[in-house]
């Protein structure tokens, strides 16, 4: 017997939120469904526990889930989630698959099979206050200091001269941030940011994790150095995650950071936003003889193997992901993923980089695809905490953290 609810596990943000309840009740509307929503909003280690580490996905206690790359894989490897395959070949979404970027569909593909379709999305990438830097008394300023022209960063060593030029705490406006909150996610992308934008590799040429390479050694020396930097960085940095980083931003107290791009385009949504009209974006910037490789990593819909409602369940997605609810969700504050939104004429005026999307997808990297992904983040994310926490060598650190991975890999 079905449940009486129809329950959707989310993200809590307050964009994912209102654009679900808004999409379902357009559902409800069009297909005269009449069971009830509870779509639940968690903060992401208790989304990961009730989903995954408690089987919610698998025993019945949610119907869908938003879920990130990062746990995909695993959702996959333990049977959670449902096979879409066979409702996709009997009843598409809209312009599948040509309507999403490539890299927007191919971490849900397992061995031909496709579980998720695409919710949420927006790279790594550099967001700065464009007022800040075509303002002529700024530049002619930094001129006078450093005998060049005020620029937007492109490398590491370029964001942090700019950024302690702009560090005005007087003012409440500190140069930069980086997001390192210890969650398993921030200080791992950071990892791997600080990585490939050096020609770093994640793996070896065996296919295993290498975490203690010269790229690697050379990404966390610059980590600590800039996390030590006060006379660049907003103080709180070390508790910032993703979100708090965008809304320092959003309040008008950081000039540049490197995060989501969802980041960016909130700060044209918000009510109380003090940068509205003065934001864009660039590339992340990237190491001395690397180039600016972004991060991607995105959300998406999955439904769950114990749901009592999979047709259902299928019908909301496809009808949630469609050319309409995209844009919806987009101007809610969210980032849609379709093409059509990215180039959407309403969506660029709202927010006048959102074009930009297409041109930064092309330069993504995205986080292996392994089962035991959240082990491996874990060691990465304490092997980062040592880098900025301590005086330890940073070889040795990355030493020690690559014998924790190699004893996993066996």
């Amino acid at each position: 017997m079905a449940q009486s609810k129809f329950r959707i596990a989310v993200r809590k943000f307050d964009a994912f939120e209102s654009a679900i309840d808004k999409i379902w009740a357009s559902f409800c509307k069009e297909t005269g469904c009449n069971l009830e929503l509870e779509a639940v909003p968690l903060d992401l280690h208790p989304l990961y526990d009730t989903i995954l580490k408690e089987n919610g996905l698998a025993n019945g206690a949610w119907d869908v889930s938003l879920i990130n790359t990062d746990w995909i894989t695993e959702a996959y490897a333990t049977n959670a989630i449902e096979d879409l395959t066979p409702y996709i070949n009997e009843n598409a979404p809209n312009d599948f698959p040509n309507g999403w970027s490539r890299s927007l569909l191919y971490k849900q593909e397992f061995d031909n099979k496709i579980v998720g379709l695409p919710f949420h999305d927006g790279p790594e990438c550099l967001i700065y206050r464009k007022d800040l830097f075509e303002s002529i008394e700024e530049g002619v300023n930094f001129y006078k200091v450093h005998g060049k022209p005020l620029e937007i960063p492109k490398t590491w060593d370029d964001l942090m001269q700019v950024a302690e030029f702009f560090n005005r705490p007087e003012d409440d406006l500190y140069g930069t941030t980086f997001a390192a909150f210890p969650d398993g996610h921030n200080t791992v992308f950071d990892f791997c940011l600080q990585l490939w934008t050096r020609h770093g590799e994640l793996f070896d040429s065996h296919k295993n994790i290498k975490l203690n390479s010269k790229e690697a050694i050379e990404g966390m020396i610059f980590y600590r150095k800039a996390l030590q930097n006060f006379n660049a960085i907003h103080p709180e940095s070390r508790d910032f995650d993703s979100v708090k980083s965008g809304m320092a931003f959003a309040n008008g107290n950081l000039a540049m950071m490197v995060n989501w791009f969802g980041f960016a385009s909130m700060c044209e949504f918000l009510e109380d936003s003090k940068v509205k009209g003065k934001v864009d974006i660039a590339n992340v910037p990237a190491g001395p003889n690397g180039e600016g490789t972004s991060l991607n990593a995105y959300w998406m819909y999955v439904i769950g193997s114990g749901s009592q409602n999979k047709d259902l369940a299928y019908e909301f997605i496809k009808y949630a992901v469609n050319e309409e609810n995209d844009k919806l969700l987009t101007l809610e504050g969210a980032i849609g993923c379709r093409k059509s939104t990215w180039h959407d004429a309403d969506v660029n005026k709202e927010v006048p980089y959102y074009h930009k999307l297409e041109a930064l997808h092309k330069k993504t990297r995205s986080l292996p695809r392994k089962s035991n992904w959240s082990e491996i983040a874990n060691v990465i994310d304490q092997l980062v905490l040592d880098v900025i926490n301590t005086s330890k060598d940073i070889k040795l650190i990355l030493d020690n953290a690559q014998k924790q991975v190699d004893r996993m890999e066996k």
